[in-house]
């Protein structure tokens, strides 16, 4: 990107699996934009005027729009309403007093957008509006995890940036320089991404995944409704580290997993449950794989807000039961 900085797009949108580091990368590309001595690399130099007031959060050209729930400064009182997980249209609008008042010294405004599919529809279509009119001297770095989330017609106007999923050999160095164990076992889950490897390592997630996945292992001998109600005290004791999308996420993978060993091939996600998967795939018709695999997508964008917590959880592992039925 940086050898294109002198001709960028007005819209860049950078997608990759999550944990990949892709909004920092967001960030430091806009602060090198903005910074007023870059090194000869295209690097911000951070120590000019305009990387201090980046680093301080106050650049006069730099908008970054994120749901309140990511924010720092957000601090939740007991009682209180949740931050919204959400992107709204009052964020959207509000940049329009920044696209009416003129650049820093002449240079680029930039609008970084984290998680672009957090939008809801209405911020969406506003946005959308933007785009097809966009600000002179304006640039929209837009990130993404989920990127057929977006509305087609944002993504047709963007020009993507893929952003890879780094090797085995550098990852695992990532970790082991942040003193993490087990760091093959926890990228094979995290798809390979550092980052959410990191992430599931240290922030005691290792308990319900473990949880989780000694009770998938038990195919038709499971109780889903015992099951669902563990798994609704394991979310409501996290106190808001975990929630029920990262629970079909991980069923998601174990499908793929059982649907692997199905077929004869080594597991991609749950390497420790190697054997068990094995043994429980071969219980299973392949097409009924397919089958469950589909409607969990369904059901992923239904985590987002489910009516009852419980109810869901247990639709989902009466589902997962009925794999193994005669």
């Amino acid at each position: 990107m940086q050898a294109r900085r002198g001709r960028l797009p007005h819209s860049l949108l950078l997608i990759g699996q999550k944990g990949l580091g892709k909004y920092e990368l967001a960030r430091r590309f806009a602060a090198s934009l903005l910074c007023e001595s870059p090194t000869i690399d295209g690097l911000a130099c951070g120590k000019c005027l305009a990387c201090n007031w980046f680093e301080q959060g106050n650049h006069p050209d730099f908008r970054l729009l994120q749901p309140d729930a990511l924010s720092d400064e957000i601090e939740v009182e007991e009682g209180k309403k949740k931050p919204s997980q959400q992107i709204t249209i009052d964020q959207i609008r509000a940049l329009d007093e920044f696209f009416n008042i003129g650049t820093h010294r002449g240079g680029l405004r930039i609008v970084l957008v984290n998680p672009t599919e957090a939008m809801n529809r209405n911020a969406a279509n506003s946005l959308l509006k933007t785009l097809e009119e966009p600000a002179p001297d304006t640039l929209f770095l837009m990130v993404s995890s989920e990127p057929m989330r977006l509305l087609p017609t944002i993504r047709s106007r963007c020009q993507v940036v893929p952003v890879p999923v780094p090797s085995m050999k550098l990852a695992q160095k990532v970790l082991a320089d942040e003193g993490i164990a087990q760091a093959e076992r926890w990228l094979a889950m995290a798809g390979g991404s550092p980052g959410l490897a990191m992430e599931l390592a240290s922030s005691g997630q290792g308990g319900w995944l473990e949880l989780l996945s000694g009770r998938l292992g038990l195919g038709r001998n499971g109780d889903p409704l015992a099951i669902a109600a563990e798994l609704e005290k394991t979310v409501k004791d996290s106190k808001g580290k975990l929630a029920l999308k990262h629970i079909v996420d991980a069923l998601q993978k174990w499908l793929v997993d059982l649907t692997l060993a199905r077929n004869g091939l080594p597991v991609r996600y749950f390497l420790p449950q190697q054997s068990i998967i094995s043994g429980l795939a071969d219980m299973i018709p392949p097409a009924r794989l397919i089958h469950s695999y589909r409607a969990l997508i369904t059901r992923r964008q239904e985590a987002e807000q489910p009516l009852n917590a419980r109810l869901f959880l247990e639709g989902i592992l009466l589902d997962y039961r009925a794999l193994f039925a005669n």
